[in-house]
């Protein structure tokens, strides 16, 4: 079963420690923050200080994607914030390996994320170094997209160049009940949901249905 991560991306940003209680109370695995900066992605979203203001509000693990320009330049201040994992972009880090060893420096756990044309064959020298792969399944930067298909041809072959390392692969975008169930038998660990979740009036019967349960 996958673990569920909703996204706060789509969440009530008046009563953000509000809806964080509520995804903890219903069944959340993690809390999924997107931090945008308006230049890697065009839109503006949660800083570290915003993080931090509501670590207090649960004990499940935050899952940060710096969805970033420069994220080395984020990356202690994230830590500090509170944050479990934090994961780069592929895309924008100039120094991927660089990232890696500094988010592991500060005891935490390291993913690198990949947009929708971002080869697999990208990520396989960081394989053994990093705990945690994100595949996009949508264009990065915007709620409440339609997933695309190719995001499961990517997971099966991560997951066979993954093998028995302890990697997980997350999956977000576009993800409902029958895409969560698409990517759970492709070999995703971790479903990243926004709208499936906060969309919902019952958050609870939500994450149920993401993670299989009738």
């Amino acid at each position: 079963m996958s673990l569920i991560a909703p996204s706060l991306l789509s969440a009530d940003f008046s009563k953000l420690g509000t809806e964080i209680q509520a995804i903890d109370k219903a069944g959340a695995d993690l809390v999924h923050w997107d931090v945008m900066d308006g230049i890697f992605v065009p839109n503006l979203t949660f800083g570290p200080c915003v993080i931090a203001a509501n670590r207090k509000q649960t004990k499940l693990p935050f899952d940060v994607h710096l969805m970033v320009e420069k994220p080395d330049k984020l990356i202690d201040k994230t830590a500090e914030a509170g944050a479990d994992m934090i994961t780069v972009h592929m895309e924008a880090a100039s120094r991927v390996a660089d990232c890696v060893s500094h988010i592991h420096a500060l005891k935490k756990k390291a993913g690198i994320s990949l947009k929708p044309h971002t080869s697999v064959s990208e990520i396989i020298p960081f394989i053994p170094e990093i705990d945690l792969v994100l595949v996009m399944s949508v264009e990065p930067g915007k709620g409440g997209q339609l997933f695309q298909a190719q995001a499961l041809e990517k997971i099966v072959a991560l997951k066979e160049l993954i093998g028995r390392k302890k990697v997980q692969i997350s999956v977000d975008g576009g993800i409902n009940p029958e895409t969560a169930e698409a990517c759970r038998f492709a070999g995703a660990d971790i479903l990243v949901a926004g709208s499936a979740v906060f969309k919902n009036k019952n958050y609870a019967k939500a994450i149920d249905s993401l993670k299989g349960k009738k």
